[in-house]
């Protein structure tokens, strides 16, 4: 087994949460097939180590199992749709522990441009005219405690209004619970009568007030800006590198996925010290 060295490897507490998440292995499924080579634990290991250093996938580590072979159970497992049902799982578990219900009903979108790489395509590409970025464009939605709920990748010229459409009928496919998304001004118009007619969905825009000057936290949308920061501080999305939509989708969930085992993990690690008999008066 190889020696836990980077801080972007799992805990035993993140790990006892991620494990019973992963698909079984196809050896001990009624089918059958070849026993994996290498360890669950070291392949999430090794995709959090990308995503937290920003590393080439070629330049993993020696002690990390070959570049191909994580690379290869990062694509199957975005495939099959097993990262989103982890980060619903993992998001899920957080909002009980709040006291919350296990699903939200009112999220917040937004949108954030990146520059991207040069092994990014022109056709998954665009100039972002007012941020004056070559590059990508993340659309987010999260529930109002910043758990993200679903990320879609596009061009970086593509307006907000536009790509809102799409992310409001997978939002919609999704998570049929939701009723209410806030919003910034861009997501106004006709977009608002849209979700209503055709998703069900209430579009309820946050406009910036007329006489503030500077710096102005506004209600509702601070929340998913905090998410795309929190986003960011896996460097591997300081800038878009995948050469494939989806795969950038499926690193920024594992961003998403490594911050809510690292809360959960935290949260169980801490005494619950008993409090003191109250002196009797």
């Amino acid at each position: 087994m190889r020696q836990r060295r980077y801080p972007s490897d799992t805990t035993n507490a993140e790990w006892a949460l991620l494990e019973p998440l992963l698909p079984e292995p196809a050896c001990e499924t009624s089918r059958g097939g070849r026993p994996e080579k290498h360890s669950r634990r070291e392949i999430v290991d090794a995709i959090r180590y990308v995503v937290d250093t920003g590393c080439k996938w070629r330049a993993l580590p020696a002690d990390f199992p070959p570049w191909r072979t994580v690379w290869g159970f990062m694509a199957r497992w975005a495939a099959a749709g097993v990262i989103g049902q982890i980060r619903d799982h993992l998001a899920g578990r957080i909002r009980r522990a709040m006291g919350k219900g296990p699903r939200a009903v009112a999220t917040v979108i937004d949108s954030q441009s990146v520059k991207a790489a040069e092994t990014v395509s022109k056709a998954t590409r665009g100039h972002d005219a007012g941020k004056k970025i070559n590059g990508r464009k993340r659309h987010m939605v999260v529930d109002t405690r910043g758990l993200p709920l679903m990320v879609m990748v596009t061009p970086a010229d593509l307006h907000d209004a536009s790509a809102a459409k799409e992310v409001l009928f997978r939002l919609r496919l999704m998570h049929p619970e939701i009723t209410i998304v806030w919003a910034d001004s861009a997501y106004a118009g006709k977009l608002v009568d849209w979700a209503k007619q055709h998703l069900n969905l209430t579009i309820k825009p946050v406009s910036r007030p007329k006489d503030a000057s500077g710096f102005v936290i506004l209600p509702r949308r601070w929340v998913v800006e905090r998410s795309l920061a929190w986003m960011m501080h896996a460097r591997r999305h300081a800038r878009d590198y995948e050469r494939l939509i989806q795969h950038s989708e499926t690193l920024i969930t594992w961003a998403a996925i490594t911050l809510m085992t690292r809360r959960l993990a935290r949260k169980a690690a801490t005494p619950s010290w008993p409090r003191k008999p109250a002196p009797a008066s």
